[in-house]
């Protein structure tokens, strides 16, 4: 095994993460920076490419390697995960045109979704794509840009992602992982697993995007101006990397047939690793991490960002640094079911498997003998119902699951991992280290170097607890869920009308 240390970052939604770590998977340095995301109207999500992403790419590098103990010099490679699929254009000299439109929380193109499945054809989307077009999907998103901004379409040079921006910023190359353009559709054929002009007409020609490539391949080496930003040794191998969800899937050793990861984040991320594709209009269907994998993935909107509404909302009288703390310890004290209430989480609307943006925030049952601790449980028990709906579709798609582990920010404390194994019946594995994407994007540089191989992830990932289901309250929890599946289908009509009203 070589010497020295690999980089990974991960770019969030609302922070992002740097590790430095050994070849032999020890971190030896962490350092977080949180920023925002913008939210110009309802149904919006933007963030700023240079603004955010870049920024905390350079404020991570300089404080891991602020020469004190550590410096460029002794990071052998480097890997970049970010959010996705997410749709930056930039001029033709490669600099953004305007703030990048999110992943699937932004539901703004949904008139576009419904004119080029019209276009194309329902039954011929989910052949050609695997996937149906929802909020999740670029291609309604680039249309949406030339329809209502065409002067920066005019100047639109090249269309890109996140991961893929970071990339391009350090090494001056153009390349975007497969699992990520999975969601390009309908500009990548997924039997092939390469972009393709067949639907290019409907969207944009496929000359404006990145190469392709598998996460762990090398997409170049940072650049003398990017070394020059980050404090990066120049000529360093920089990996292709991935979205932040199938990092942390390799954070965790999921990348396995059978695997399946539940990320408990800003937004709920589900990653089941397949040997072959299933295709179904609830879900999505990617490429995997390496060459010749699959990977059924799903996502819900709002999971994580809804604690913290929360905590931003109604809990202000807390103290700022143990405020989340104070919050799960008061909802542990509250029974399973929360004493009647019942939450449905779709706060930003919601992906799989509704994939309903009009969908909205519910909350059932409230008296005078509720409280904000009853409040609380009920959005980590509405998180949960909505994860078993998931899982429920996997099943009936026939996608084998022979191992659930759980990773993200969501598992700390155990509280909602225990949950989450009393509502959907299953024994869950949370890792003894749960990082996240930044730690599984060190393996990538590891791969993409040549420091490590597939095999090394057995050693980085080590021991770890068990969460069982508890069977009082997963009989209980097993009498809610219809409920909740009926909670929306009951309110959906006057959820629609009020989203419409609010837009």
């Amino acid at each position: 095994m070589s010497e020295g240390l690999l980089l990974g970052i991960d770019v969030g939604t609302y922070s992002s993460k740097g590790v430095l770590v050994t070849p032999a998977g020890e971190v030896v340095r962490q350092e977080m920076v949180e920023h925002g995301m913008d939210v110009p109207k309802a149904g919006w999500a933007e963030h700023d490419a240079e603004g955010v992403w870049w920024h905390d790419v350079v404020a991570l590098c300089r404080r891991l390697l602020d020469g004190e103990r550590y410096r460029g010099s002794d990071v052998v490679g480097v890997a970049v995960s970010a959010i996705g699929p997410c749709l930056l254009a930039l001029d033709e000299a490669d600099r953004p045109l305007r703030p990048a439109i999110l992943y699937g929380v932004d539901t703004r193109a949904q008139a576009e979704i419904a004119e080029l499945t019209d276009a194309i054809g329902a039954e011929e989307v989910l052949s050609f794509s695997k996937t149906a077009f929802t909020s999740q999907a670029i291609g309604p998103k680039i249309v949406w840009l030339k329809r209502h901004e065409p002067e920066v379409w005019a100047r639109t040079a090249r269309l890109t992602t996140a991961s893929s921006y970071l990339v391009f910023r350090l090494t001056g190359e153009h390349v975007m992982d497969r699992h990520t353009a999975s969601h390009w559709m309908p500009l990548i054929d997924m039997e092939r697993m390469a972009w393709s002009e067949r639907y290019a007409e409907h969207v944009a020609p496929t000359s404006m995007l990145p190469n392709l490539a598998w996460s762990d391949e090398r997409a170049g080496v940072v650049t003398q101006a990017a070394a020059d930003e980050t404090g990066l040794a120049a000529g360093t191998p920089v990996a292709v990397g991935a979205v932040d969800a199938l990092s942390e899937a390799l954070s965790v050793g999921v990348a396995a047939p059978g695997d399946l990861m539940i990320m408990y984040g800003s937004t709920a991320f589900f990653i089941l690793v397949l040997e072959r594709p299933l295709a179904d209009p609830r879900v999505w269907m990617t490429g995997g991490a390496f060459d010749g994998q699959y990977a059924l993935a799903a996502g819900m909107a709002t999971t994580g960002s809804l604690t913290r509404w929360i905590r931003d909302a109604f809990a202000k009288d807390l103290p700022s640094e143990g405020a989340y703390q104070a919050l799960f310890d008061a909802a542990a004290g509250v029974p399973p079911g929360s004493e009647g209430l019942l939450m449905l989480p779709y706060f930003s609307g919601e992906r799989t498997p509704i994939n309903d943006p009009n969908a909205r925030g519910v909350l059932a049952g409230l008296t005078l003998a509720h409280g904000r601790p009853h409040v609380f449980r009920a959005a980590l028990e509405g998180v949960a119902h909505g994860i078993r709906h998931n899982l429920e579709v996997f099943e009936e798609l026939g996608a084998p699951i022979e191992r659930l582990v759980a990773v993200g920010g969501g598992v700390q404390g155990g509280l909602w991992p225990q949950i989450v194994s009393d509502v959907t019946g299953r024994t869950q594995h949370v890792p003894e280290r749960t990082i996240g994407a930044s730690y599984g994007d060190a393996f990538l540089a590891g791969l993409a170097s040549g420091t490590l191989d597939r095999t090394d992830l057995n050693s980085w990932v080590r021991g770890g607890t068990t969460v069982h289901p508890q069977p009082d309250a997963a009989a209980r929890y097993d009498q809610d869920h219809p409920l909740f599946r009926r909670l929306y289908q009951d309110t959906r009509d006057t959820v629609h009308a009020l989203a419409h009203r609010g837009n």
